[in-house]
């Protein structure tokens, strides 16, 4: 059967579920660790699909988030199907998704998350009489959950499948080329750096720094069209650099200018590392807004220098962009099919890893040794000497990305040694769904920028 291309689709965010009658679009849950169910009554003409982030509630607080939950979410998504014309007995199900974090071992069967919600899942659904006609779970890869609303055909894809191509063998940049590159990559602006350096001294001159981030007309642009995205969700339109100081604070803005700058440098306009437009640029704010949540939640690191560490955690892909453009296929299939480390593809093929040339392009700008470490270390935060604190919750923040908000970056961390890297930052295995719980609210319902 040929699958159309051209009509709307619509991405259901983790916590979220949308119903609907028929019609021309599809519906799409991009999956990790979450679980997608999708549901229809090809007799009534209704369907959906919701995108659960947990098995079951962590705490007794679950008012305003019961789709966060299998135990919650499906019954009340199966409620909502009936109430809009749909028989229990006539309901088709597929599932999806429930990828494992790390691997597992007897002493941390609690990271199963995906395993535990897909249970539950199957359980609610058999004691409902709901038969299940496709379902691809477990394991460690990435797929997309897909509802057609006019056919009612589900279909369970790979993320990003790349073009095809059979090349394997690629020219390795020499250590001179990539020197070349990280000196041609551009400054970054002074502003940028003037924040940062107040941000880690927490030292204000706000007077004199709103001044010249107004000066800017661009960075005020970009400033303000990142304040009413999808990311931030403001209660009200911001216009002007004085009304994003009015409503966000000091520190916000001062955390907005910096992130809008940094989206210059991972703008794209091919596939490399990202799978979608805009993928490496959502997730390093994301991991920034992760690691600031980490912070708060931890107190091991100061939000605000935990937020910077996780926006520029990822900046040497942006050396590597270029190289990894035309090897994306082979980085495809080692990655997300053979399950390679990112890390030891990027030297086998490169020679160098995107830890490292993310470290000499910040050293090149004159950050910090605190940032320079992250930036180095974050897939192996125990190597980190100088704030291995800082170092083991960007590794966290990005971890949870790469899990939880998924289809945005090519990148898999090794999660060997999370539990005594959870350990470092005081979390342990059995709190670890707990820490997703908290942070779910914030983050895990901004839907992909969009597809290439």
């Amino acid at each position: 059967m040929i699958r159309k291309t051209h009509i709307s689709r619509q991405p259901v965010a983790s916590g979220s579920y949308v119903v609907s009658t028929k019609k021309e679009g599809t519906l799409d849950a991009y999956l990790g660790t979450c679980v997608g169910v999708a549901l229809c009554d090809r007799q009534a003409g209704v369907g959906g699909l919701i995108h659960l982030l947990l098995p079951e509630p962590t705490s007794t607080d679950v008012f305003g988030r019961p789709e966060n939950y299998a135990t919650t979410g499906l019954p009340l998504f199966i409620r909502d199907l009936c109430d809009k014309g749909a028989e229990i007995d006539r309901l088709e199900a597929s599932i999806a998704g429930g990828a494992l974090v790390g691997p597992l071992s007897e002493i941390d069967l609690s990271l199963d998350i995906g395993g535990r919600t897909v249970e539950i899942v199957e359980k609610i659904l058999h004691g409902s009489g709901i038969s299940v006609h496709r379902s691809e779970t477990g394991g460690h890869f990435s797929c997309c959950l897909s509802l057609d609303l006019e056919t009612w055909e589900s279909h369970i894809d790979p993320i990003s499948i790349p073009a095809t191509s059979t090349k394997t063998d690629f020219e390795r940049p020499a250590l001179e080329q990539l020197d070349s590159v990280v000196e041609s990559v551009r400054p970054i602006p002074q502003i940028a750096l003037k924040i940062i350096r107040m941000i880690r001294d927490d030292s204000h001159s706000m007077q004199d720094m709103a001044k010249e981030i107004r000066q800017d007309q661009i960075i005020s642009a970009k400033v303000i069209k990142l304040c009413n995205s999808a990311f931030f969700r403001m209660k009200m339109r911001i216009d002007s650099i004085d009304r994003a100081l009015v409503v966000l604070g000091e520190k916000r803005l001062l955390q907005m200018v910096v992130s809008a700058v940094v989206e210059d440098f991972f703008s794209q306009d091919r596939q490399g590392y990202s799978l979608c437009k805009g993928g490496l640029f959502n997730h390093a704010l994301g991991t920034a807004m992760i690691s600031e949540r980490l912070a708060d939640l931890t107190r091991k690191v100061p939000a605000d220098i935990a937020y910077t560490a996780g926006l520029l955690h990822d900046i040497g892909k942006v050396v590597l962009d270029q190289y990894m453009a035309i090897a994306y296929p082979l980085f495809y299939r080692r990655t997300q099919v053979d399950g390679d480390n990112l890390i030891g593809v990027e030297r086998e093929v490169f020679g160098i890893a995107h830890t490292e040339a993310g470290g000499r392009l910040a050293e090149s700008w004159s950050l910090s040794e605190d940032l320079v470490e992250v930036i180095r270390h974050h897939h192996h935060p125990e190597e980190a000497a100088g704030n291995p604190e800082l170092t083991h919750l960007v590794y966290l923040a990005d971890l949870l990305m790469s899990r939880f908000m998924v289809g945005q970056e090519l990148e898999r961390l090794c999660t060997d040694s999370l539990a005594s890297r959870l350990q470092k930052l005081g979390i342990s295995i059995k709190k670890f769904p707990r820490i997703i719980d908290s942070i779910s609210g914030q983050l895990f319902d901004i839907p992909l920028s969009g597809a290439y």
